[in-house]
């Protein structure tokens, strides 16, 4: 496709476009920076609940950047194919924690209590990945498509986008909110008003809004406007003392222990990633422009996250998933190439394992952070929101269901967040009268907390029953208009299809 100056064309660059090494190497690295946030808070919060040494962290951090790199590229390429990043899941946080919360009290002699709970948690998110990689290419996923409508999926993706509604990054009462603030209006600006003076400022909002905003908050630091530990201050002189290479492999911290109750807390983690993998993946496909995806193209996808959460498992880290954040992304600057995705991978792989860059990303402060997110979440809110053109809006069944499954998918969650772990929410199940005994053991309660403790997950469920058991028609419910813009299995063609396909001309030479 390429560049575009037709106003009524958003994508800028399509799937398969492949624009120039350059242009395409800033335009990954863009996308990447939109996801760091995520990709650092999720390794510093295992690392702090570990209490891992703090020589050790940078490298830490470093795995999940090389870990990302190479299930981005497997995604892009072998996977489902669509220009998306994977990265560190906050979905399976929970039961991470629960996992590391239960080791660490206890740990086995002669290991150090943070590496004996890592083990404990790489072999959990092993064996509950070989069970999404069965869900995933047995083809479950693909034939859950036929109970998702538009009614499902709108709710979904929007609660993606509202997920990150109450991070500190925003909230925080200290946050520097002239900061955020002056993001955001950076990002706004150049995405927006200014995006057809110039192809610079069209393609590369977010990357612009990152650099300008720490640029400035790097001077304040300097000029010791902010003072260190203050939101905002960039710690310039912590780059300097990296290291500059990280020894970065499989297994480097041991081989994983298996605990089967381990296991099924994560498999909730698991599922909960799942659900939030499908709404992007409708994200996705309607921000580049393309039909709802089809059920073998799902089918990959699934199947592939849990390859490469097997890899994070060997490798050390906490899972691998679709990152929302990247998907915002496609929606503010409108390059939707999985190749300008893929080079950004293979850059971040590299960087993994050089210290000084781990270093300098992680000196992007809060504020900023919090800016990016205002921007780019609000945006697949508006995605998910979209999809409802399709629906009978008239209809006030579909508008009881919608209302309930954002209701449920934001309070529910809300409400776990204040009984404050597993452990204190397995402790009130076992109180309940008569399923005490049943709803307050691990399994049940692990599975509940994390599920309920995940905006898209439980929104997800909720619209799901009801979308499929409330009497509506077809065309009520916004299959019929779907069906006819939706992707077919025949338009997807996956690693296998295009090798055979290689293949028979070859033959019949």
């Amino acid at each position: 496709m390429g560049d575009s100056d037709d106003a009524g064309s958003f994508v800028r660059y399509g799937i398969e476009d492949r624009p120039p090494l350059k242009k395409s190497l800033l335009l990954g690295v863009q996308h990447y920076l939109t996801m760091v946030g995520a990709n650092i808070a999720v390794p510093l919060i295992l690392a702090g609940a570990l209490g891992m040494p703090e020589e050790i962290v940078p490298r830490f951090v470093g795995t999940f950047f090389v870990v990302s790199g190479i299930a981005t590229l497997a995604q892009t390429t072998v996977g489902n194919r669509y220009p998306i990043v994977q990265g560190a899941p906050f979905s399976m946080l929970a039961p991470a924690l629960a996992i590391i919360g239960v080791v660490t009290v206890n740990p086995p002699q002669g290991v150090a209590a943070w590496r004996a709970a890592l083990l404990q948690l790489q072999g959990a998110i092993v064996v509950a990945a070989l069970v999404e990689v069965a869900i995933g290419y047995l083809g479950l996923v693909g034939k859950l498509r036929q109970y998702l409508s538009p009614v499902v999926i709108a709710p979904v993706i929007a609660l993606i986008g509202l997920s990150l509604f109450n991070s500190p990054d925003i909230t925080a009462a200290n946050q520097n909110w002239w900061l955020s603030g002056f993001t955001l209006v950076v990002i706004v600006a150049f995405s927006q008003y200014l995006d057809g003076r110039s192809t610079l400022f069209k393609l590369f909002p977010v990357l612009l809004g990152i650099v300008i905003a720490w640029v400035v908050a790097a001077a304040l630091s300097v000029a010791g406007v902010f003072s260190p530990g203050a939101p905002g201050y960039v710690d310039l002189a912590s780059v300097a003392g990296a290291d500059p290479v990280y020894p970065i492999y499989p297994l480097q911290w041991g081989m994983p222990t298996v605990t089967p109750a381990f296991v099924i807390g994560m498999l909730a983690g698991v599922a909960a990633s799942i659900i939030e993998s499908i709404g992007d993946y409708h994200a996705v496909a309607r921000l580049s422009g393309m039909g709802a995806p089809s059920g073998k193209r799902m089918t990959h996808g699934i199947g592939m996250e849990g390859l490469m959460n097997v890899f994070s498992g060997l490798m050390g880290t906490n899972g691998s998933t679709s990152y929302s954040e990247n998907v915002g992304a496609i929606g503010l600057t409108g390059v939707a190439s999985r190749y300008v995705v893929q080079v950004g991978a293979a850059l971040m792989l590299v960087v993994g394992f050089v210290g000084y860059f781990g270093q300098l990303v992680a000196t992007i402060p809060s504020p900023i952070v919090g800016g990016l997110y205002i921007a780019m979440f609000g945006q697949i809110v508006a995605v998910g929101l979209s999809n409802l053109k399709y629906v009978d809006l008239d209809s006030s069944r579909n508008i009881f269901i919608l209302g309930i499954a954002l209701f449920s998918g934001m309070a529910i969650p809300e409400y776990m967040s204040n009984v404050g772990s597993a452990s204190a929410f397995q402790e009130g199940l076992a109180n309940t009268a008569f399923l005490g005994p049943v709803l307050g053991t691990d399994v049940v309660a692990n599975t509940v907390f994390v599920i309920g403790s995940t905006g898209m997950a439980v929104g997800g469920l909720v619209a799901i029953f009801l979308d499929n058991t409330v009497a509506g028609t077809d065309e009520e419910r916004g299959l019929t208009a779907w069906a006819e813009s939706a992707e077919a299995d025949t338009d997807f063609a996956s690693a296998y299809d295009r090798l055979v396909a290689d293949d028979e001309p070859a033959r019949a030479d």
